[in-house]
Order: structure tokens, then C-alpha cells, then sequence
């Protein structure tokens, strides 16, 4: 049947290239509805517990989705009446941010003092140039020893100050994150502008949104002509045929452009995850092309027709090029197991484009390279004379080569525990970009940006107020400043505190939580009617009062060490208060931190689905369960190894590479697949030894795998070169696994098979 499907194929050449590239250009016009996604909320899936929790929060009081200014000037005094008059400027004009919701700088701070029996609610800083020494002194007293704006919005030596805008976006337009990071992007340029004598940087959880489209679009126009240029190189390097590199090159454009517009169609958005798919889809369809074309010459140059020698090479490669891509989109299709939804989309991409790949090569290129002039050269393809004296060697060495490889795959897979779990986001960008720049001076000298929020409940409504609560609140705000993580804490009782001074007349003595709970109310009714407009304490308080959020900002710290204070947090709340105040933290950083714990425990679902499905279908199509179980060692191993190998030299796992495992499984079997289809053939039809069959298989698919394994690990290893870190671990620990796989299927697969391989037939 397959015989008379080719021969049709070859006959029609015409209809079949035309009919292609007809059906491509329609798949392809899915492109125009490609959007890219720009929220990080995107990494978690709709029922991830951490994404609830802090969604159940930010519905309670106000959101956290922020533009954070760090304003530093050049003499390293903010408090000079040039630098306040630029700090009251930014504050007032970032309300003019679209959907700005609320700004907090230490110009707007709502001071607190006693006039008699009055209560004076004003901003810290009111018309900056015309203050006087004194008056400067004093803001400067107030700010650097107030506990809601050290540290949050003023630098304990006074060098560096912020200003806070609160975002609440609607989430209806894709344009809604880079309007806003736009708008505020050329604010800190005015203001950078008016002064020239500070620096204005921008950091905060919608600038990091908007980071991530521009990310998604410069690996898109930057990787992608590079890895067509490296394949283009390598091929014409190994194949020594022009025909053979244009076919190649045009099953693999169209294989890139009909996922891109499958995609579309899906309406499926792209992220910086699934940006990597074409690359992914390119470097795989190399392969299929190169075994098919490598065969192909080399029965031209026995002096075949090319119809016979294309025949040939179709009838001996249909079934392993089947195999491996059926494998190798079941590996991408495991994704789906994953947490995080771009990953389950760059597995459902990549999969479409390795079958897409698929179809073309076994129908777009035999028929084009009939159509092509094909001059097959008197040279075989490189590396012919090394593959045969390879298969030769290994036969020699195969007891020292089976116990050596063995060794050394238990010595590096015994490496793969050294990794520890780490997902910071603001380690997602590179230290080039801009996002990744001002974010690190921004926790070096202002703040913390991994935040752990708390709603803590008072037991009832308007309970907030009552005094024992009020020290429970405090005293857990003061065991998290003593805790070597911590910067600030954001909590209602330093208000509180402040109001009962301010009531006794400023008295320093009264600076402690009131003991009278109705006093303590009225303290806080009187002060929030003092409150001007979008400054009010819904950001801190419920709208029942009875509970209040506390937030704690945190130094650079890595996931684990996030998690293990959030724990030590929880128990001090299980062991010191009211049952009604146990809860747990919840933040952005909270949800990244166990995003990878989350990802590790799918994907292992993932991949041993995967691997049984893929076992079954080995077992199968070679019909031997023996060769089948055989060929698990060689698949298996090189994850393994690659994750010891990372333990060694990284020792840190993340969101990423987390799903390497299920990715790899289905590219790994690919070398074994073709390497056990030669030797079967070689043992079945021809009736030849298990050394010869060995030798016979390096002879025939040996360049074949060494070549696609060369273009893979460059494919993959482009992706090392993105400014993104995800991409750019996930693309080095799959180009390092695919190169073991083939260091393990040339020098380990052989003397098991030679050892235990099934009898002669």
C-alpha cells in the first residue's frame, strides 16, 4: 500500500507540490489573528490554589498591580526642595496613568499631627521650592523614621525615594499593559526631563507585563533567522547537495508557517514559552528531511535512477520517520499534564508542526526533488569512511564500552538530586534587559519586590479595632521585621499607633496601641474622613472591618527560602493567635515560588504517561518486547544524565526546566528508533549477525543521526542565547540531553544489543 501511495506521489509530482503549497498558504492565514499575551498571570492555570488565594485577596481590598518610580538623585539627597518639587510633580501627574487607581509617595503621605483638640491630616510635602531649612529638616525627620514609608518609599539614608502607582486594569484589551507602561515610560522621561539632576527608573508588576511581549517579540526576529541560517550551514556542510538543502529549507518554512497558523486559528496567544515552538518545529523537521535525502543520495550514487532511489528511500524510512514523529509529538503533547498553560500551548504547537513536518516530507519533498535537478556528487556525505570505522570500534570495545557507559550513567543520573528548586520571576530577564536593570537597583536601594501578603480576620464585623486583636496584629508584624528576609512590613497598627500619639497631644509615651476599643474606632473614623480622595485605607482594611491585610516586602530571596518564612510564618500564627487569624501568604511571589514544586509533580504524570505510551508503541512496531524494554535504557538515560550534569555545574531548577523531561522523552527516541530499525532489518531480511547487524546500521543511518543530531543540539541551543531565561535554560538542557542521547545510542545501545539483543531469525 505504502509502495503505491509513493509511487503515486512520484508520478504526480506537480499536483502534490502545487496542492501543498495551496494547503499550507490557507493554514498559514490563521497568522493574522496571533496576539501576544502580557499578563503574568498567564504561567498559572484558572484552579492553581496560589492564584485563587491571591485573586480572593485582591477582591477583598484593593489590587497590588503596580508602577513603582525610584527617583534618585545625582547628589544623593532627596530631600533637597529641587528633588521634592520633582517627586511632588510625578506624584501629581501619575494619576494621569490610565487606570490608576492610587499613588502613594512620601510628597502625598497623609501626616498626622495635634493641633489642641484637633487632628491635622495633611500631605508630607506641599510646594517643595519654597520650603525652608527647617521645614526640610523636619520632613526629613518624619519620613526616614515613619515605619509605612522607610524602606517602601524613602531609602534609610535618604537617597533614594519612590513613587507608587496602584494599576487596576480591566483586563478587556490586549493594548491595556503597554498603554499604561508606555504612559509611564515617557512620564519618567519628563520628569528626567524637568530635572536633569536625577534618575527616574521604573520597575512593578505591569512594567514586568509589558516586558513580556517585547521579549516574545525580539526572540521571534532574532532566533529565528539565526536558526535558519545554522541550518541552512550545517546542511549544506553534511549533504553536499544544493537541491537537497532548498527542499529541506521549504518543507521547513512551511512547516513553521502552517503551525503559526494553526494557532491563529486555535486562538491560541502567543507567549514567551511558545514563541520557541517554530524553533522547535524547524530543528525537528530537519530531521526527517535528512534521513530521507541522506538514503536518497546515497542510492544515487550507486548508480540508481532517482525515481528508484527515491522509492528506496521512502520504503526504508517510512517507518522510522513515522515512529519518531509520532514519538516526538506524544513528548510535546505530555506538556499538557503541565501547571502552567503557555507550556501546555507550546506542547500542543509543536506537536501540530512535527506531524505538519511530517506529511511534507513525505509528500511536498520526494515530489520536489523529482521536479529539482539532483546531482547526487561522486563524495559520499561526510563522515561516511568515520561511521563505518566508528561501528567497527565499537564492536572491538563493546565489554569496556557496556561497563564504562554504564558507570558513567549511574555517576550522573546519582548527580540530578544536587537541584533545588528556584522560580524568582525577576530572574525570568536577563541582566540586559531594561525590566531586569531597574528592578535589581530598585531592591538594592529602595525595596523589596517579592511582597507576602496576609489578610488577617478580626473574628467579626468592625472587630479591627479591638485591642487584642490589634496586638496580635502587632506582635506578628514585629516577629516578621525580626526575620532576616525582611525589609518592610505594611501593617494598620503603626496607624494606629501614630493616631493614639497624635490624640495625647504628640506625646512620644503614647505611641503604643490603644487599650479602648471604641476609642480605637473613633481614632480611625476620624482619621479616614481626614483622607482626600484615593488615598483612603481600602488598600489595608475591608470593607466590613473585620480584617486587615498585611504586607510584608522581602530582600532577593529564592523560592525556597520564600517559602520556608511563609511556613515559619503560618506556624507563628498557629501557635500565638486566635484560630480565626491562621491563614497564609499570598502574592505573586507566592504563586511563582510553588509554581515549580507544582509543574515537577504534574510533569512526572506527564512523562511516565509519555513513556509508557511511547514503550507500547517501540514494543509494537520493532514486534520484540525484548528490543522494546532495551530501548527504555538508552531513552531514559540521557534525561538523567543531563539533569546530573545540570546539578553539577547550575543546581537550579526551575518553571522551565521542569518540563524538559516530558519534552525530550519523545526527541531522544528518535536516534534509538532509526538505529534499531537498521539493525532489525539488518538481523530479519538479511539474516546477518549482531555484530554485523551493528555494523550495518552505523554504515546506513549513522551520518543520518550524527547530522540531525548536530542540527538539534544547535536548534535547541539558539534558544541558550535568549534574553528570557526560560527559554534560554529549557533550549541548554535540551540541546545537552539530545547530545547524550546520541552519545549513548552510538556507544551504549550497541553492546546491549550485541549482549542481550533478540536471538538470530
Amino acid at each position: 500500500m505504502s509502495q503505491a501511495y509513493f509511487t503515486w506521489i512520484l508520478r504526480y509530482r506537480w499536483l502534490v507540490v502545487v496542492v501543498s503549497v495551496l494547503v499550507i498558504g490557507a493554514t498559514a492565514s490563521g497568522a493574522r489573528f496571533l496576539g501576544f499575551s502580557n499578563d503574568y498571570r498567564m504561567f498559572f492555570s484558572e484552579e492553581n490554589p496560589q492564584l485563587l488565594a491571591f485573586e480572593a485577596l485582591q477582591n477583598t481590598y484593593t489590587k497590588t498591580d503596580n508602577i513603582l518610580f525610584v527617583v534618585s538623585p545625582k547628589d544623593g539627597e532627596v530631600f533637597s526642595p529641587k528633588t521634592l518639587a520633582t517627586v511632588e510633580w510625578l506624584t501629581k501627574e501619575s494619576w494621569q496613568i490610565p487606570y490608576s487607581l492610587r499613588v502613594d509617595s512620601i510628597s502625598n503621605y497623609q501626616h498626622t499631627e495635634a493641633e489642641e483638640d484637633d487632628l491635622l491630616v495633611a500631605d508630607l510635602v506641599e510646594d517643595a521650592l519654597s520650603l525652608d531649612e527647617k521645614r526640610l529638616k523636619k520632613i526629613r525627620q518624619v519620613a526616614l523614621n515613619e515605619p509605612l514609608l522607610r524602606n517602601r518609599l524613602i531609602s534609610p539614608d535618604g537617597a533614594h525615594t519612590g513613587v507608587n502607582i496602584t494599576i487596576q486594569l480591566p483586563g478587556k484589551q490586549l493594548d491595556e499593559v503597554p498603554e499604561v507602561a508606555s504612559f509611564a515610560e515617557d512620564l519618567a522621561q519628563r520628569a528626567m526631563e524637568q530635572n536633569p539632576d536625577v534618575e527616574v527608573r521604573m520597575t512593578g508588576l505591569v512594567a514586568m507585563n509589558a516586558t513580556f511581549p517585547k521579549m516574545a517579540q525580539k526572540d521571534m526576529q532574532t532566533l529565528y533567522p539565526l536558526m535558519l541560517l545554522i541550518i541552512l550551514v550545517a546542511m549544506a556542510f553534511m549533504l553536499r547537495s544544493f537541491t537537497g538543502v532548498l527542499a529541506s529549507m521549504l518543507v521547513l518554512i512551511m512547516s513553521v508557517l502552517a503551525t503559526l497558523g494553526l494557532t491563529g486559528w486555535l486562538g491560541i496567544q502567543m507567549s514567551p514559552p511558545t514563541t520557541t515552538a517554530p524553533v522547535m518545529v524547524m530543528t525537528l523537521a530537519v530531521a526527517d528531511c535528512i534521513h530521507i535525502i541522506v538514503l536518497f543520495l546515497q542510492g544515487m550514487r550507486k548508480g540508481e535512477d532517482k525515481e528508484t532511489a527515491m522509492l528506496e528511500s521512502l520504503r526504508l524510512n517510512l517507518g522510522p520517520v513515522f515512529l519518531t514523529s509520532i514519538t516526538t509529538a506524544i513528548g510535546f503533547l505530555s506538556l499538557n499534564f503541565s501547571d502552567a498553560p503557555p507550556f501546555r500551548d507550546l506542547g500542543n504547537m509543536a506537536a501540530m508542526g512535527v506531524m505538519v513536518a511530517f506529511l511534507l516530507s513525505l509528500s511536498f519533498l520526494p515530489a520536489l526533488l523529482m521536479i529539482l535537478p539532483v546531482k547526487p556528487g561522486t563524495l559520499h556525505t561526510r563522515g561516511q569512511g568515520t561511521m563505518d570505522w566508528l561501528g567497527d570500534f565499537v564492536i572491538r570495545q563493546r565489554k569496556m564500552l557496556f561497563w564504562g557507559m554504564a558507570a558513567l550513567i549511574v555517576l550522573l543520573v546519582s548527580q540530578a538530586p544536587r537541584n533545588q528548586l528556584n522560580d524568582e520571576f525577576i530572574k525570568y530577564f536577563s541582566e540586559e534587559v531594561p525590566f531586569r536593570v531597574d528592578t535589581d537597583y530598585a531592591v538594592e536601594h529602595l525595596t523589596g519586590i517579592y511582597l507576602l501578603e496576609y489578610s488577617l480576620q478580626a473574628g467579626g464585623e468592625g472587630m479591627i479595632a479591638n485591642p487584642e486583636y490589634l496586638r496580635h496584629v502587632e506582635a506578628f508584624a514585629q516577629w516578621l521585621r525580626s526575620q532576616p528576609e525582611v525589609l518592610h512590613v505594611n501593617t494598620i497598627t503603626d496607624i494606629m499607633k501614630r493616631l493614639n500619639k497624635n490624640m495625647h497631644g504628640d506625646d512620644p509615651a503614647w505611641y503604643r496601641l490603644p487599650d479602648n476599643q471604641e476609642l480605637a474606632a473613633q481614632y480611625l473614623l476620624l482619621y479616614e474622613f481626614s483622607l482626600p480622595f484615593g488615598l483612603d485605607l481600602n488598600n489595608q482594611i475591608n470593607v466590613k472591618k473585620s480584617a486587615t491585610r498585611l504586607v510584608a516586602s522581602l530582600k532577593s530571596v529564592s523560592s525556597e527560602q520564600l517559602l520556608a518564612l511563609d511556613r515559619r510564618a503560618s506556624q507563628w500564627l498557629v501557635e500565638h493567635t486566635p484560630e480565626h487569624m491562621h491563614t497564609q501568604g499570598a502574592s505573586p511571589s507566592v504563586m511563582f515560588a510553588n509554581i515549580g514544586h507544582r509543574n515537577i509533580r504534574a510533569m512526572l504524570k506527564g512523562t511516565t504517561v509519555a513513556l509508557v505510551v511511547i514503550s507500547l508503541i517501540l514494543m509494537f512496531s520493532l514486534r520484540s518486547v525484548r528490543i522494546g524494554l532495551l530501548s527504555l535504557i538508552p531513552n531514559l538515560a540521557p534525561i538523567g544524565m543531563a539533569f546530573g550534569l545540570w546539578g553539577m555545574f547550575v543546581g537550579q531548577v526551575g518553571l522551565a526546566l521542569s518540563v524538559v523531561s516530558g519534552m525530550t522523552i519523545g526527541i531522544v527516541v528518535d536516534d534509538t528508533v532509526h538505529f534499531l530499525s537498521k539493525y532489525l532489518r539488518a538481523r530479519r531480511e538479511q539474516g546477518l549477525s549482531a555484530e554485523d547487524a551493528v555494523r550495518y546500521a552505523f554504515h546506513t543511518v549513522g551520518t543520518a543521526l550524527w547530522v540531525t543530531t548536530l542540527v538539534l543540539m544547535l536548534g535547541f541551543g539558539v534558544l541558550a542565547l535568549s534574553d528570557f531565561e526560560l527559554n534560554a535554560g529549557m533550549g541548554l538542557l535540551t540541546a545537552i540531553t539530545i547530545g547524550l542521547a546520541l552519545f549513548a545510542d552510538f556507544f551504549f545501545l550497541p553492546p546491549l544489543l550485541m549482549k542481550f539483543g533478540e536471538a538470530k531469525k
